[in-house]
């Protein structure tokens, strides 16, 4: 199956994603229904063919929370049902936001003196969950993090779909909701960007935030009982003190606690630029509400983001229902849902073998820490200290009724219930062993407050990892992403948090230096690779360092800890490759992929991953042990003069 997917006729020394995932780009066509295809998404397709065998399986006697997951899929996978209903259960509750869309002669009769934009927000955000313009959220506080706070900032729409809509500038207006042949709701489509006369002012914000324009944000920690702090920049009518109504709903307000703002220059740009077109901004915020709520009403009404969508990812169709149903109840469910994957798909032996991997991992990160002649003695012994505490969490494992017979009013009780949960966790201490994510995810993860790395049990399957299969192409897929996971412990971002997950400087300014002037070798690599699928721009190699650091101490410390743990291996029937070359070869294999022209470019601009390809090229060119594997000469492009190294 590997060498189906390389293309033999090209050098690995030459270009060695090319030689490894040549035949996967030949044979493998982006759906309709995807912006982007790559082996990630084709497991996570297969993981969803699982989940929906696993939830429309009547089971005798199963807990309650496995059967409340069954019975949201089913509402929403009820198309009948959902057809007859049509927009009804949207157009039925959207007054309790607001009237949508409304005209300049009925704002200034009704609304002109009586609205304030601090009461919409308070209400999208504590009965809907959804978050417009200012950010509202309970988090871990960095600098202690067994304690969580209030964070409050602005809250941008991904500055991809922003700068993309110019190409809508050929239409004035894209209607939102259609019946038949009367349109039932019909609002200016330059709402998105609040006027169409600020269409340039906002292009050129994000377009700034793309290119690294925030400077470092301001924190400031407050006490909630003093609300006069609120005011950080000059804001022209908005004043966050309304956000007590959520604070009394949760019978929060008055209790002694911290919050985090965190402003800069540009957020009080925004908002600034913005506040003065209120009747515009009351347009956008519903306008953005319902393009979120109509995934629960009829095709027709799911059909009006089509334009949107083209614009910004070149998809033209969704993905079958029970696709987006299953990652809808996985999403919202991840528990309940995470289990029956598991007892479904998951082998007790794999976790193992995994514990046994990130072990040794672990114990070649700190024997790294020898080799490098950068960092002072002092600095090294911290950086043992925290891998040795990296907490281990492999996912493998009563709030809702739901009705299977109403999607729409589900989903408004998942929004209402999620963010009041979030909420309540104000009261109650960081819980540091509680999961990131559920088990049925084809990925993996670090949180640095915690200092805890997740693999889930989705991930746990070729080419990732088999307990089958060869140990040389286990290290290079799933032995790469723990090396990875346990490398953000100590990059750009991750450094900057002690043993305990606290904000905390544990560098002497020696070790500090060093690592910004590696780190500086880095970006610019990275910055001077060009995507021919993004029209040859550019990566950002500042937005794309952290994860670069760490897929290139992943790909060190994999390696290493294989060589270490294993001997010579038997070669693998029908492809005349050492062990040394396949672990490479299925490192590469794993980021075999794809994109549409127009995801490619906002991928440049917002995605803090580089493009598979470059994820490849770069961490192998600065790996001496593959050119030693494939016998590459000094000439060659894998083989540059200069490399890089981190960790």
């Amino acid at each position: 199956f590997m060498e189906f997917n390389m293309d033999a006729n090209v050098d690995p020394c030459d270009n060695f994603y090319q030689y490894a995932c040549g035949g996967w780009l030949k044979k493998n066509i982006i759906p309709e229904t995807t912006s982007r295809y790559s082996t990630f998404d084709i497991l996570r397709d297969e993981l969803e063919v699982i989940l929906k065998g696993v939830l429309e399986k009547t089971v005798e006697g199963e807990a309650a929370a496995l059967t409340k997951a069954k019975t949201l899929y089913k509402s929403c996978t009820n198309e009948s049902l959902i057809e007859l209903r049509g927009g009804s259960p949207l157009l039925d509750m959207l007054p309790d936001v607001s009237e949508w869309p409304i005209a300049v002669d009925n704002w200034e009769t009704n609304y002109g003196r009586t609205w304030r934009l601090e009461d919409v927000i308070a209400k999208l955000n504590e009965k809907y969950g959804t978050l417009l313009l200012v950010n509202f959220f309970v988090g871990t506080d960095d600098r202690d993090s067994t304690s969580h706070i209030i964070h409050v900032g602005v809250c941008l729409w991904q500055g991809k779909e922003l700068t993309s809509l110019c190409s809508y500038s050929k239409s004035p207006h894209v209607p939102l909701f259609t019946e038949g042949k009367k349109k039932i709701l019909y609002v200016p489509q330059f709402a998105v960007f609040i006027s169409h006369r600020y269409f340039f002012l906002i292009f050129i914000f994000f377009s700034s935030l793309s290119l690294g324009g925030f400077k470092k944000k301001q924190q400031l920690l407050l006490k909630l009982f003093d609300w006069s702090y609120f005011t950080v920049c000059s804001f022209k009518s908005v004043s966050v003190m309304e956000y007590k109504s959520l604070f009394l709903s949760l019978n929060l307000w008055g209790r002694e606690c911290t919050v985090l703002i965190a402003l800069c220059e540009y957020d009080c740009f925004f908002l600034n630029m913005f506040l003065s077109t209120h009747r515009d901004l009351q347009n956008y915020m519903v306008w953005r509400f319902a393009m979120n709520m109509v995934v629960g009403l009829s095709r027709a009404y799911r059909d009006t983001r089509k334009a949107f969508r083209k614009a910004l990812s070149g998809t033209t169709s969704e993905a079958a229902v029970w696709r987006q149903c299953a990652l809808y109840v996985n999403n919202n469910l991840e528990n309940a849902v995470g289990r029956l994957y598991v007892q479904e798909a998951f082998s007790e032996k794999s976790k193992e073998l995994m514990e046994e991997m990130i072990k040794g991992i672990r114990e070649v990160f700190i024997s790294n820490l020898d080799d490098l002649t950068w960092m002072d003695a002092e600095t090294k012994k911290a950086a043992e200290e925290k891998v040795l505490l990296i907490l281990l969490a492999i996912t493998v494992n009563d709030c809702y009724t739901y009705s299977a017979e109403e999607y729409f009013e589900n989903i408004l009780q998942n929004l209402e219930y999620v963010q009041k949960k979030r909420l309540r966790k104000l009261r109650v201490k960081v819980n540091k062993e509680e999961w990131v994510t559920g088990a049925a995810v084809v990925n993996a993860f670090y949180s640095s407050s915690k200092n805890q790395i997740v693999f889930p049990a989705g991930i746990l399957q070729p080419p990732f990892f088999s307990k089958g299969q060869a140990k040389s192409l286990n290290y290079g897929g799933i032995g790469m992403v723990i090396g990875h996971e346990i490398t953000h412990g100590f990059d750009d971002n991750g450094r900057n948090y002690d043993k305990d997950g606290d904000l905390k400087d544990w560098w002497t300014p020696d070790s500090t230096q060093r690592f910004l002037e590696l780190s500086k070798c880095i970006v610019d690599q990275y910055g001077n690779f060009s995507w021919d699928l993004a029209s040859g721009l550019h990566l950002n190699g500042n937005n794309t360092l952290g994860e670069n650091i760490a897929d290139n101490g992943g790909i060190r410390q994999a390696y290493k800890n294989y060589v270490k743990q294993h001997g010579e291996e038997p070669p693998l029937p029908g492809i005349d490759l050492s062990h040394d070359q396949l672990f490479f070869l299925n490192f590469a294999q794993v980021w075999c992929g794809t994109h549409r022209p127009e995801q490619a470019v906002n991928s440049i601009k917002v995605d803090v991953h580089s493009p598979g390809k470059f994820r490849v090229l770069g961490s192998l060119q600065n790996f001496p042990e593959f050119a030693k594997a494939f016998n590459c000469n000094k000439s060659s492009y894998m083989v540059p003069d200069n490399i890089c190294r981190v960790w």
